[in-house]
């Protein structure tokens, strides 16, 4: 847009410039309209957030958890102030459980007074027929306690090791609907990855696609509401014990809290400090309405987007607010100083004519700040994880939306509001950019010594890097998050599940085996054999109580469970020995529904041809490393106990996680490469200068550097809010590389004096750069405010490179600019 002939700016000033009222009117409409569709915004923290796009390991988990146990339950710890065992305790105890179960959709609740004392017991068949729990009359509670501080089912699970701390599970029913819905679409999303779907499936799948996110939205309440009943419930006996609740669930629901919290708080937040930063800029109430009109439409508008849409936010995503609300400030701070310096310099003019020679001169500038931003958003797309995706797009929408609405919302308000007046050099932050001039230039070579410094800083703190890092450490200690998963990590077995599936070698036929007792024990009717499966043997069941000792002396992992377990406790029951293969048959025959369900059902299919191994990993131990863990453990079923690499299958929450973690370095790289490429190819063509598009770029991708750097020297782990810091650094902060360069090209050509240029470059650009950044820096600062941890890194750190960015753009950026001397005289 660099005259009034060209075509593009004629159509502009035809519906725009020469209509205000009319364009204010339509944005004012547009943004009314949005707000109706608010009620609709949804909020997501699902387990789906929190792993990887088209992870295969996903539906094995799904899988598996519809074939053993699910992670659909609730854990209560209890710690009762009177002692575990003592009377009134179980009393309260057993009135909560009875509440706990009356519970919508509770298929039972399994605490220290229903779970089978099985100490005592022979492998009598017949002594199995009636099983006796702490409720029943005459128990011994002491020798319960024992039994449950020492037995391998309890220990650590139902009660810590102290006896001080039992545990309360929740158990869900299944919902048929919501998995069947689930079912049927994963299948036709998988199918379309293979293929290209034909018009039925394409109708079955946006069928599918709407059944299910409808039904969600049923469970998600249902979920909402059982928890604070539950909670309600919780309360009425504090005054007996000591009570944490825990769960995959709960997290998910108190996450949805935490994304309300930060939406809210610090969008408002973000919002007073912008208010009082513009008019202390500014000293004017027009110069913080105009800006804040643009920002709050679009803000407004993409909500109403997203909720019309029905685009989940995520505790990624829900930063798009603070975020975008910057990002737009800045466009319309670069207008708003340009149109007040160009109004100084001539005041003579009309109003109109001052104001189309600020949307012409700064269009470009603008556009290309705009598009560099949306480049580093878009190249989030590359981190194949669902939210950091979804992120991307809705920032890049967001500015897109925020960039048309600035040059429809600045020119039409300034039309509609008294000519103003101005006069440039008076104000504290031209003194405060005249300052940063005459530093830059008596202090050059230690600016130049400052930057190779941050480079080696840089570099060596980016090798420091690293993914691993603890689910517990994203809450703060007072949270009950924090606390519940602490408590049951410490006291009740560890908190992150991890199952490993391993299927039966069925090319080892064991005839011999068939042929010693096939005789002996046959089914009494038919007179066939029973058929235990391949993993109820004595020699699978010592194969495997091998790989169970061995993962249950790893340092971090807590609970083990398998048919290991079960092993250990038919054994104590045989005097220490195992049982013949005989007996083995029998018990698996004749055992009782009550023994059968915590011992078998949870480790054992059907057919007995596969087994399942579950983990509880310890998420507080600083040594945890999750794909170290994972590759001792194979290492070990596969060449110690001698189990073929393909029968062997890693699953779980610990799994999924990992997954992610494990891609977020390399993303971090294929993000800031794709980012730094595309801003220099653009610069290329904006500057049409390599010199200068190289030289542009230096100070903001050493900036998102350092941010890196400081991360790797003080061990701040990577996570999926941390991976978005360096693109949005450099995205953010190349706009001010953008109008400085641009205006120091345009003020160069007054008189091809580098340090004249420069000086005025400070005196005009330099006030709009140091405005926009003070603004960027504290806006995300105020994120240090929130509960959640990555928040807290995002806000301070991202905050901190705006710092290093700002300096270094009003002082490395104009000094190389000066030393190398890209431009050639006119």
């Amino acid at each position: 847009m660099t005259n009034s002939n060209n075509l593009f700016f004629k159509l502009y000033k035809k519906i725009i410039l020469d209509r205000p009222l009319l364009s204010i009117i339509l944005v004012i409409a547009l943004t009314i309209i949005a707000a109706t569709q608010l009620p609709k915004f949804r909020l997501d923290a699902s387990g789906e957030s929190l792993v990887l796009e088209n992870d295969t390991s996903l539906s094995y988990y799904r899988e598996v958890n519809k074939n053993y146990s699910s992670d659909d339950f609730l854990i209560i710890t209890w710690q009762s102030y009177a002692g575990l065992i003592a009377p009134d305790s179980l009393n309260r105890l057993k009135e909560l459980t009875n509440r706990l179960a009356k519970i919508e959709t509770v298929e039972n609740v399994n605490s220290i007074l229903n779970v089978p004392l099985l100490n005592g017991l022979t492998l009598d068949p017949d002594s199995l027929t009636e099983i006796p729990t702490l409720s029943d009359k005459n128990i011994d509670k002491n020798q319960a306690l024992k039994e449950f501080i020492s037995s391998p089912i309890y220990k650590n699970l139902l009660v810590g090791e102290n006896g001080d701390t039992s545990a309360i599970q929740i158990n869900f029913q299944r919902d048929e609907k919501y998995f069947s819905l689930l079912d049927a679409r994963e299948e036709l999303r998988k199918l379309e990855l293979t293929q290209t779907l034909n018009d039925e499936q394409k109708n079955q799948l946006e069928h599918f696609e709407k059944a299910f996110d409808d039904y969600s939205k049923i469970t998600s309440a249902r979920t909402r509401s059982i928890i604070e009943e539950v909670r309600t419930i919780m309360d009425d006996y504090r005054d007996v014990a000591k009570l944490h609740l825990g769960g995959i669930s709960m997290i998910t629901n108190d996450m949805l809290d935490f994304i309300q919290h930060d939406i809210t708080v610090f969008g408002i937040g973000i919002l007073l400090f912008i208010m009082l930063a513009l008019f202390v800029f500014f000293g004017k109430l027009r110069w913080v309405i105009l800006p804040l009109f643009a920002c709050l439409s679009t803000v407004i508008i993409l909500a109403g987007l997203l909720s019309y849409l029905d685009w989940r936010i995520t505790v990624i995503s829900s930063n798009f607010p603070s975020i975008l609300l910057i990002v737009i400030l800045a466009l319309s701070v670069h207008l708003v100083v340009f149109y007040r310096d160009y109004i100084s310099q001539h005041p003579e003019k009309p109003r109109k004519e001052k104001l189309i020679a600020t949307v012409s001169r700064m269009f470009w500038p603008c556009f290309y700040t705009a598009i560099t931003t949306i480049v580093a958003f878009i190249s989030l797309l590359i981190s194949g994880i669902r939210p950091v995706i979804d992120f991307g797009w809705i920032m890049t929408i967001g500015i897109v939306l925020g960039f048309v609405l600035t040059f429809i919302i600045f020119p039409s308000f300034i039309q509609l509001i008294k000519t103003d007046k101005h006069q440039s050099g008076t104000s504290i932050t031209y003194k405060i950019t005249g300052w940063i001039y005459k530093l830059s230039i008596s202090f050059k070579p230690v600016i130049f010594l400052v930057t190779l410094g941050l480079i080696f800083f840089s570099v060596f703190g980016i090798a420091k890097l690293k993914v691993e890092n603890s689910f517990i450490d994203y809450f703060k200690s007072d949270t009950e998050i924090h606390q519940g998963m602490k408590v049951i990590d410490q006291e009740l077995g560890g908190t992150t599940p991890l199952d490993i599936v391993i299927d039966a070698d069925l090319t080892a036929n064991d005839d011999d085996f068939e042929d010693e007792f096939e005789d002996e024990f046959a089914d009494e009717e038919f007179g066939s054999v029973y058929d235990a499966g391949y993993w109820f043997q004595i020699s699978q069941l010592k194969q495997l109580e091998g790989i169970h000792d061995f993962i249950n002396s790893l340092e971090v992992t807590g609970k083990v469970q398998s048919l290991a377990t079960t092993a250990k406790v038919l054994k104590q029951m045989n005097g220490g020995d195992y049982p013949d293969q005989v007996t083995l048959s029998l018990i698996h025959q004749k055992m009782p529904d009550s023994v059968k369900a915590p011992l078998m059902d949870p480790y054992l299919s059907e057919d007995g041809n596969q087994t399942r191994i579950n983990i509880r990993v310890e998420e507080t131990n600083p040594n945890l490393k999750r794909a170290e863990l994972i590759n001792a453990i194979r290492d070990h079923i596969v060449n110690e106990a001698n189990v073929k690499p393909e029968n062997v299958h890693f699953t779980g929450m610990l799994v999924l996680y990992n997954n992610m973690l494990e891609s977020l370095f390399k993303s971090q790289i294929l993000t800031i490469g794709a980012v730094y490429i595309a801003i220099l190819l653009m610069f290329l063509i904006l500057f049409r200068s390599l010199s200068l598009a190289v030289i542009a770029t230096i100070p903001n991708a050493l900036s998102a550097a350092m941010v890196l750097g400081i991360m790797g020297w003080a061990g701040i782990p990577m996570d999926m809010m941390t991976i978005t810091i360096a693109a949005i650094v450099i995205g953010i902060a190349v706009d001010n590389s953008i109008h400085y360069v641009h205006r120091f090209k345009t003020e160069f050509q007054t008189d091809n004096h580098y340090l004249e240029t420069m000086r005025r470059c400070h005196a005009s650009i330099g006030k709009a750069i140091y405005y926009t950044g003070v603004t960027v820096i504290a806006g995300f600062a105020i994120l240090a405010l929130s509960d959640f941890i990555p928040s807290i890194y995002f806000g301070l750190l991202t905050g901190l490179a705006m710092a290093v960015a700002l300096f270094l753009n009003l002082t490395l950026l104009p000094l190389m600019l000066v030393t190398v001397k890209p431009l050639k005289s006119s």
